[in-house]
Parts: structure tokens; sequence; C-alpha cells
């Protein structure tokens, strides 16, 4: 899916929201144009509100271990261009403790990123064979400096994969 006159896909990538949207409309505005946006889990019920305030084709939402009445489905994976991706919120593969079980669940099923949340922490971590994204929090967040963060993926006319951390 690209933009009209543009050879790029631009993705807007967040979690752990928690029902505050200050943060998640400041990522909106500054993301501007988007293909697809991301929420990896914890909307708290907001799921309508996140969705329309995207204003994009394609969204995927999985719920997170605050969604407690969600139907939000627990992971999902989609093509992004030619990548196999998984997206989960993550505290099923105990990614409090690190990244390492969520990318083996990936590499056991093919992928070629898989995207998390749970922890409110940035990381992009780029292995040979598989990425692992997480964008942190908006609402919550946990790393030093405390800043909501969020990330931006680009993809190029050639399928370069791009990622970018941001600050509020």
């Amino acid at each position: 899916m690209m933009r009209e006159g543009m050879e790029y896909m631009r993705i807007l990538i967040v979690s752990d929201t928690h029902g505050h949207h200050k943060g998640l409309e400041k990522a909106v505005e500054f993301a501007g144009s988007i293909d697809m946006l991301i929420h990896l889990g914890d909307v708290e019920g907001e799921e309508d509100y996140i969705a329309a305030l995207a204003d994009c084709q394609e969204i995927h939402m999985v719920r997170g271990n605050n969604d407690f009445f969600s139907e939000l489905p627990r992971e999902e994976e989609f093509m992004i261009g030619p990548y196999k991706t998984f997206i989960s919120h993550g505290h099923n593969y105990y990614v409090s403790m690190g990244p390492e079980r969520i990318k083996e669940e990936g590499r056991s099923r093919g992928m070629d990123i898989v995207m998390f949340g749970h922890t409110h922490k940035p990381l992009i971590d780029r292995e040979t064979d598989i990425i692992a994204i997480n964008p942190g929090s908006l609402s919550y967040p946990r790393q030093e400096g405390r800043r909501g963060s969020f990330i931006i993926m680009e993809l190029d006319e050639n399928n370069k994969m791009d990622f970018q951390e941001h600050y509020l």
C-alpha cells in the first residue's frame, strides 16, 4: 500500500496508551500522513477513538494485559511490504525480562519483524535474521528521561526499512 504519488510506506507504531490520548494525538500529528497504524496493546477500551484518530486505511491493534474485556486479538501476523510481521503486547512472552522469548517465537513462525509493548521502554533490536521493535509508552514511559515515545517505520521503494524513535 503506497501513498499516491509517493513510493514509500509510513507506519506509526505505538503502545501502552492506557486510555490517555494527549501523547497519541501529538504522535499522530507529528507523523503526518501515515499508511498504517500499529498499536501494541493496553488501549483500555479506546479502540474506536484510536482508529478514528489515526485516519489511515490499515490498522493493526492487539490487546494487552490491561485490556480485560477487549475483543482485540491477542496477537497478529501480517505483511509489511515483503516482511512477515508478528505483533503481540508481549506479556505472554515475558518481555519484561528481555526480548529473547518473543524473538524466538518470531523465528519459529518464520517472521522478519516482531513488535511488542508492555515494558514501556523503547527498543530497536536488529539481528541478522529478525528485528524486534518496542515503541515504548506514550502515556507512562519508564525509560531514563521518562518522555513518551513512539516509532515511525518507513519502507522505501526498494523495501529498505528505516525505524526512527521519537520522544514527546
